[in-house]
């Protein structure tokens, strides 16, 4: 199955790249002419970026991109609670594979904090994410939980995290199966992108996108809250 047989909302484009090289290059190709544009427009930029394995070789030819760095912020959808040493750090990954050489010069702004307790990590999440810029672009995943950030089925601040209009930029967050506690923005603050980009690979997700399509319930599969606003999709096979 290729992702031009689903039915995708109106407001959602799909690009059906041959590979995974390929996708990677042509994301970072349209991320980095989108930043350029903001700091054309504007004077800075800002790009939200998701992490895990998948997203390595993005980064890497984003990384390569021609871009005044220094005038982008860059920052994360959802982090682990974990030091930035730590192997599971999103942080530490984009440290590896994005910000070096030129790209070094962009301005970081992280998710984790050190803190008594993960509530208060996120608390203080969510006021340091008071100074973010305006989230020019947006790179989401999806697990196939149909999960994307950490906003997770039944964790327990869900709903808070789904919620349109909430007033909270950063949630603590907890993954099912997944070892470590979670920080993740909100869908209100994600949701505020220009634009939005969902990046997926293989069969098996595009089988997770169709099952999310097909219903309702934002709660058991939280990537349906953005499927229906403007929404570029990256797919290959």
């Amino acid at each position: 199955m290729a992702i031009s047989e689903l039915q995708l909302p109106a407001a959602v484009k799909a690009h059906e790249l041959a590979d995974a090289k390929t996708l990677a290059a042509t994301l970072a190709r349209d991320v980095a002419e989108r930043l350029r544009a903001a700091v054309a427009a504007k004077g800075q930029a800002c790009v939200v970026l998701s992490g895990g394995r998948s997203p390595v070789p993005f980064l890497e030819r984003l990384a390569a991109e021609a871009l005044d760095w220094s005038k982008v912020t860059v920052s994360l959808a959802d982090e682990r609670w974990v030091p930035v040493e730590h192997a599971d750090s999103n942080a530490g990954l984009l440290a590896r594979h994005l910000l070096k050489g030129t790209a070094a010069k962009a301005r970081f702004m992280g998710l984790y904090q050190q803190a008594e307790n993960l509530e208060r990590a996120a608390a203080n999440a969510d006021q340091a994410l008071a100074d973010l810029p305006a989230i020019d672009v947006l790179v989401l995943g999806m697990g196939d939980d149909g999960h994307t950030a950490s906003l997770f089925p039944n964790s327990p601040n869900l709903d808070e995290g789904l919620a349109p209009n909430s007033s909270r930029r950063c949630l603590p967050m907890l993954a099912p199966s997944v070892p470590h506690q979670r920080l993740s923005m909100t869908r209100a603050l994600l949701a505020s992108a220009a634009f939005t980009v969902l990046s997926v690979q293989g069969q098996g997700k595009l089988a997770t996108l169709r099952a999310a399509l097909a219903g309702q319930d934002l709660t058991e599969m939280p990537i349906r809250a953005f499927l229906h606003d403007p929404l570029d999709i990256y797919w290959c096979p």
